[in-house]
């Protein structure tokens, strides 16, 4: 029986590794939604990826029915990668559960998501998890919570998601604590689009909070963005697959299919509403999300282009923050630039292609968008370093800057300081939260932390440091573009910008690195780092070469020179013709130049 005081929409936004997913778990165990027999360790997290890294990269939406009310939970990611993820989460919903590990306290994301949440006007009931951990300390950390995010903690629930105790607490204190959702099933349509995926068979799927009104099969809807109309052929909830329904009404979260067959006719945070009874103004959808790191994805095998093409377009339409746009290379071939929120980004998308779409592929080193300032004052944006023009050319460059909370336990402040300065950070401010716990705000080129920075940070301090990220801007720098050649042919593919002073250092590396893997040929092949016409530096990869004095037992040392000269005027020919086939690992080895 449909009641709309008795729905309550809500998500769980957490800290990566705070025990969200397996909350999640104990939460469908306990309402009945999976069996016992079926349940399975982060039983929201259907993605290869996912399972594989012990992380939520996709936001979920399941209803569950527990002692007469539908609960509708959207579950999110908690990395900063994927905060847009959760922006869109939080807007289908009423009320928020903020999970803190009682052991290691509140987070940088943690921050991040609960302050996503007070701008959406969610009601955010704390959480804590882990409280039957030796180290736990649930006094302390409700303190921390009141006193960082400025929310009453005293009343927290304290619960264990892997043993489940105090899960039924829970369940009662979100019934009571968290409203109601507002709206009118009799008011003309409006549904907003959070998320969609593409079937084969159905086409585009829409997942939706219906904000007014009801919508049901056969029903001609229409996006007021983008005026398109169809046929509804389909509507249901996730219990937690897809279930079959009359209708959703008001309040409550689903799914719609209307035979969409186009991806492009559907806009993630676009409002849907009925053709004959439109609603007049779309709800407020998602701000437009700007990628901040840009990678080149190429396919191994050229004939997969159209491929790789079909699969970034049913990707886009499952994870909008994604961009891309096709581009040429002249070691690669045909492929697509593409823009990412962040480096877990990309390689989660680049994993999602090869295992979803079983395409095998190759990935180029990420690079930020610089700005540059032409003789001429006109501003031109450059994401791609093949498009870096001569220094003649522009008056200055500049690029973007970011704004980094660290947090960490007080004993690793060294550790953290020092990988700071190496990645050209300035500290900007220095906090003890607690009498072992640290917030250090820095400023960052985007440049320096896009490869490896998260990576350094977290094992320098054993896994407890954490951050959060703002861009806060562009400033002048002094870069240059750095360019391999290979057997006296520029690569194109393994072309960077990188800043003047570590342009020598990076160079260095990269030839080094790349002697030892590019396969010997029958001639000598000379790996060079140069900076516009100036060769910084050099490596060769050693010809293969046959013995040809081997049958030489004897006799004078003319005949030895004789033979050694042909086989050298084989190998100055072979070289003029000779091409050397760069092997997918090299352009991998480029990210990790700093190790």
């Amino acid at each position: 029986m449909y009641d709309l005081k008795k729905i309550r929409n809500f998500s769980i936004i957490a800290h990566i590794d705070h025990g969200k997913s397996t909350l999640a778990d104990r939460i469908l165990e306990i309402s009945g939604s999976v069996e016992r027999r079926n349940m399975k360790e982060q039983f929201l997290d259907n993605l290869d990826v996912e399972r594989e890294r012990g992380i939520t990269v996709k936001l979920r939406a399941v209803t569950l029915d527990y002692k007469g009310y539908q609960l509708n939970l959207i579950d999110t990611p908690g990395h900063v990668d994927f905060s847009y993820e959760v922006s869109r989460s939080l807007a289908a919903c009423e009320g928020a559960l903020l999970v803190v590990d009682a052991s290691q306290g509140v987070e940088a994301q943690t921050l991040a998501n609960v302050y996503l949440a007070i701008e959406n006007n969610l009601e955010v009931l704390p959480v804590l998890n882990k409280i039957d951990l030796p180290h736990a300390r649930p006094d302390e950390i409700k303190d921390e919570i009141e006193e960082q995010i400025g929310i009453s903690a005293q009343d927290a629930v304290c619960v264990s998601a892997k043993s489940g105790l105090n899960i039924d607490i829970l369940m009662d204190r979100i019934i009571e604590f968290l409203p109601p959702p507002q709206g009118d099933y009799k008011q003309p349509l409006k549904a907003l689009i959070f998320d969609s995926v593409y079937d084969e068979y159905r086409g585009v799927i829409v997942f939706v909070r219906i904000m007014d009104g009801e919508v049901k099969t056969g029903d001609l809807i229409k996006t007021l963005i983008k005026d398109t109309i169809f046929e509804v052929t389909e509507v249901g909830c996730f219990s937690p697959g897809m279930v079959k329904r009359e209708s959703l009404k008001a309040g409550e979260v689903g799914y719609i299919t209307a035979g969409i067959k186009s991806i492009q006719d559907i806009h993630v945070g676009d409002t849907l509403t009925l053709k004959d009874n439109s609603a007049e103004k779309a709800l407020p959808g998602y701000k437009e999300v700007k990628p901040m790191v840009f990678s080149g994805l190429y396919p191994i095998e050229t004939v997969n282009y159209v491929n790789l093409k079909d699969a970034l377009e049913k990707l886009t339409l499952n994870d909008s923050s994604l961009k891309y746009e096709p581009e040429s290379s002249i070691a690669l071939g045909m492929g697509f630039r593409c823009g990412f929120l962040g480096l877990l980004h990309s390689e989660v998308v680049r994993e999602r292609l090869e295992q979803e779409f079983d395409l095998e592929i190759i990935a180029t080193a990420p690079s930020v968008k610089y700005r540059l300032t032409t003789i001429k004052n006109k501003i031109k944006y450059i994401e791609n370093p093949m498009n870096m023009p001569d220094p003649s050319q522009y008056n200055m460059v500049e690029e973007p800057y970011i704004k980094a909370e660290l947090f960490t336990p007080s004993e690793y402040v060294g550790a953290v300081m020092n990988i700071s300065e190496k990645k050209r950070g300035v500290m900007k401010n220095m906090k003890y939260l607690s009498h072992n716990r640290v917030e250090l705000t820095y400023e960052f080129p985007l440049a320096e932390i896009v490869v490896d920075f998260y990576d350094k940070l977290k094992s320098s301090t054993r896994g407890y440091a954490s951050m959060d990220y703002e861009l806060i801007g562009y400033r002048e720098t002094d870069v240059t573009k750095l360019d391999i050649k290979i057997n006296g042919e520029s690569v194109d593919a393994l072309s960077m910008i990188v800043h003047v002073d570590k342009a020598y250092e990076v160079g260095r590396l990269i030839v080094y690195k790349l002697r030892d893997i590019i396969p010997k040929q029958m001639f000598k092949v000379p790996i060079q780092a140069c900076i516009g016409g100036k060769i910084i530096a050099r490596e060769t990869v050693s010809a293969m070469r046959k013995d040809v004095l081997a049958k030489c037992y004897g006799g004078d040392i003319t005949r030895k020179r004789k033979l050694l000269e042909k086989q050298k005027d084989g190998k100055k020919r072979m070289k003029s013709i000779g091409s050397v086939e760069i092997p997918r690992n090299a352009f991998l080895e480029v990210l990790r130049v700093d190790d």
